[in-house]
């Protein structure tokens, strides 16, 4: 049951996390960075922030649709990779943060970061050691 809530909290916030990207780019006006005649990166910036955003939807997704199937070994894999990923976010705030205009955002992020992480961990050990 823990494990449920657990995957559902960290699940649902990974979808949250995809959805708000795919609108980052209009909200702090990404493209307005790029000197005028790169359309060719602003269409790389942009596929690459839908790709990005779309993964961490269906991420988040596939996470919810495991927890709740009953299939152990599918969960198993799906624990691992959102673990690889928060963990590879939480090393990349670390290393580069984002949001370091204001020490709230950036360390808020950073904790959202690390929660989420350890909700999928801790899940991921619940499942290893349940049988």
């Amino acid at each position: 049951m823990l494990t449920k809530i657990l995957v559902s909290f960290a699940g649902l916030s990974t979808i949250g996390f995809g959805i708000w990207h795919f609108f980052v780019p209009g909200i702090y006006k990404w493209y307005s960075y790029i000197q005028s005649g790169a359309e060719e990166l602003i269409a790389a910036v942009r596929a690459t922030n839908v790709f990005f955003s779309l993964c961490l939807v269906l991420f988040g997704i596939a996470d919810l649709i495991f927890v709740f199937a009953g299939n152990r070994f599918a969960l198993l894999i799906m624990l691992c990779l959102s673990c690889v990923l928060w963990l590879v976010r939480i090393i990349m705030q670390l290393k580069y943060p984002q949001g370091s205009i204001n020490p709230a955002l950036q360390y808020g992020m950073l904790a959202a970061f690390i929660i989420i992480f350890l909700c999928f961990a801790i899940s991921l050990i619940l499942t290893i050691c349940t049988k």
